[in-house]
């Protein structure tokens, strides 16, 4: 059974309760990386100047302690193939919103922001984020 590494879990140890649920149980089914969880002021910066986030600090899900997001990628990360890593991402997704939706756990996922079910209506795709919903 796949497992997360030291890193990943200290990454994983920095966000909300209800996101390190979902990521506990996520793991048992497909096996991935845990990129971030709490993003400090100069990462926000540069991940938001890079247009790898939409936000400028303090406004990223991911600036709270505990962090409200968490950027995860599958293992093992495969950059060589983008194609290919678009879809393990997208069935990453699939288990990390079902094991979501088991634990009662609302989450918002950076593939499909507004929610409707199709991740066709994206101008930012983010497949690897996840942050708690109110």
């Amino acid at each position: 059974m796949p497992k997360f590494s030291t890193a990943s879990r200290e990454r994983l140890a920095t966000c909300v309760d209800d996101l390190q649920r979902v990521m506990v149980e996520a793991i048992k089914i497909m096996d991935f990386t845990v990129v971030e969880g709490h993003r400090g002021k100069a990462a926000q910066n540069i991940a938001f100047n890079k247009g790898l986030s939409q936000k400028q600090w303090p406004n990223g899900e991911h600036n709270s302690e505990p962090s409200r997001a968490v950027d995860i990628t599958p293992y093992p990360i495969d950059w060589s193939d983008a194609e290919k890593n678009t879809q393990r991402m997208v069935l990453l997704a699939g288990i990390v919103l079902a094991c979501a939706f088991h634990l009662g756990i609302k989450l918002r996922w950076g593939g499909d922001w507004n929610m409707n079910g199709d991740t066709r209506d994206e101008h930012f795709r983010d497949y690897g984020h996840f942050e708690v919903f109110p």
